[in-house]
């Protein structure tokens, strides 16, 4: 599980399978086998150095991510699974996409900048107005929505600190829905119509 916290963004140093990212932070305390996000695609560590990580990816993950657009040079964020001893300064992330969506507009706003993402309508249904998205892993909130696209208005500190301010109108972006909200989904369309048969007059008669 994530945070949506980015905890440094990394540098592609060889792209397709297995994917080598250059990072420097997230060594300190990493091991075989551990989850990484890389913009926000959770990932397992095959192999690391003090200043990179080897990670497999496999064709089911590039083809749903924009993982596949990478190129040797291009950064990333990176986010290390959460620590049981953690502050949970974003919301639950698990770092498996929905899907991705487009840039459509970039815009300054102040000291912020305004992204306006428009994705397909099997993602938009589980975007509110002040819920809450993973976007390429970075925890963000909705801050407008309707039926063809939303918002999310980005603080300095995530500009300085994530590549999404790097991104260009027509680019890709990896978008993970609020856990919540599907689950909230699942359950209200479960069909519990199909009962057995089994009442207690039955389990009565058969001397039970």
């Amino acid at each position: 599980m994530f945070t949506g916290i980015i905890e440094e963004t990394g540098t592609v140093i060889k792209a397709g399978t297995p994917l080598v990212v250059g990072v420097n932070k997230i060594t300190e305390d990493i091991h075989i086998g551990d989850s990484i996000a890389v913009n926000g695609v959770c990932l397992t560590v095959t192999h690391f150095t003090k200043n990179s990580i080897t990670l497999d990816v496999m064709n089911e993950t590039y083809s749903r991510t924009n993982l596949e657009k990478l190129k040797a040079g291009d950064r990333v964020n990176t986010e290390r699974a959460m620590s049981a001893n953690g502050r949970f300064g974003g919301h639950i992330v698990s770092g498996h996409i929905d899907g991705t969506g487009v840039i459509t507009d970039i815009k300054n706003d102040g000291i912020a900048i305004w992204l306006t993402i428009k994705a397909d309508k099997s993602i938009l249904k589980y975007i509110v107005m002040k819920g809450s998205v993973a976007l390429d892993g970075v925890s963000l909130t909705v801050a407008y929505a309707d039926e063809g696209c939303f918002k999310v208005s980005i603080i300095p500190h995530t500009q300085q600190n994530t590549t999404l301010t790097s991104k260009r109108t027509g680019e890709s972006i990896n978008i993970e829905n609020d856990l919540i909200g599907k689950y909230v989904e699942k359950l209200m369309s479960f069909d519990d119509s199909k009962k057995s048969g089994i009442t207690e007059d039955f389990l009565r008669e058969y001397g039970f």
